[in-house]
């Protein structure tokens, strides 16, 4: 869950000399960033470093950071022109990420997979409409509230776009796709069920038909994971905030599941650290299809010794 980034000196390094949107558009950079957490951890996948907010430019908006405050968009979707407005035919645009893509695969010459990602359609909707994050919602819901047709063309557009922005990361050699849905917590289990689900589903299964797995993770929602993992995936990512082999049973083990440490446990000494991992592991058991992860991205803090500490504990750990 998010390799890269600030707890790592080598990416404080080039993070000091460009932002986040150039080291995304430039192949050369965002595929030495990625490949830091490899060389470094020693983990068993490489996820290429993108933002999941890329797809909104090539459909027209503005994105930027702000320090501070993260990504802003400076012309938000409030009515029903702006959605019209919207073109969902320049992903192409984008290409940038799949170069990237290629270059890690090249440097990795088969030594561990290269992962991709894009947001789901409800987390993408909820930063256009909002312009940036937002701890209520209240434009989103008041959208899906108030003019279900116009919400229901806002996430039309969101597939068609992210659909063939995953296949093209699929093309350019990712071996499989995450879906995250990092706002879905916000919603209820009913307003899921209505407004959402059937984009994700789709989303989902356009994904798949270039035969590659999907993870589907999102944020807040074990209140409603059953119907989170009616919307698909070959694996469900598990935040912190429900134990995994409750979320598992709740699936009825359809589905493999990834997670679910909380990154703040990677702030606990060893002997802490040690327990915490193996209590993990040991509530999924001998069960295959459980692949060992956080439950939600790592913290800019976060000692880079803890992390190699976690990944050796889960190598060494065995099921008594």
């Amino acid at each position: 869950m998010r390799q890269a980034g600030r707890y790592m000196k080598q990416y404080r390094e080039i993070r000091a000399k460009n932002s986040i949107l150039e080291i995304c558009k430039r192949p050369d950079l965002a595929a030495t960033v990625t490949l830091q957490p490899i060389e470094v951890l020693d983990v068993d996948a490489a996820i290429i470093f993108a933002d999941l907010l890329l797809p909104v430019e090539p459909l027209g908006l503005k994105l930027k950071f702000v320090s501070g405050e993260g990504p802003v968009i400076e012309n938000p979707i409030r009515t029903s022109s702006d959605v019209d407005s919207l073109s969902t035919g320049n992903t192409d645009e984008l290409g940038y990420v799949g170069e990237a893509i290629q270059l890690v695969v090249r440097q990795l010459a088969g030594k561990v997979p290269v992962i991709g990602f894009i947001g789901a359609p409800f987390t993408l909707a909820s930063y256009m409409i909002e312009g940036g994050p937002s701890k209520t919602f209240l434009r989103t819901k008041q959208m899906m509230y108030k003019d279900e047709t116009l919400w229901r063309r806002l996430m039309g557009k969101l597939v068609d776009v992210l659909g063939p922005f995953a296949i093209a990361q699929v093309a350019a050699g990712a071996r499989a796709i995450q879906v995250f849905d990092s706002w879905v917590g916000a919603l209820g289990p009913d307003d899921y069920v209505r407004f959402v689900a059937p984009y994700s589903r789709a989303l989902i299964e356009r994904v798949r038909s270039s035969s590659v797995p999907v993870i589907h993770f999102g944020t807040g929602a074990a209140g409603f994971f059953r119907e989170l993992h009616a919307a698909g995936g070959d694996v469900m990512g598990v935040d912190w905030r429900v134990n995994i082999d409750q979320a598992w049973t709740d699936i009825s083990y359809r589905s493999a599941v990834q997670g679910n440490l909380d990154p703040a446990v990677l702030f606990s000494p060893l002997p802490e650290l040690r327990v915490r991992v193996h209590e993990l592991l040991k509530r999924t058991g001998s069960r295959p299809g459980h692949i060992f992860n956080l439950g939600h991205g790592i913290l800019p803090e976060t000692p880079v010794e803890n992390v190699k500490a976690v990944v050796e504990l889960v190598r060494e750990f065995k099921l008594q």
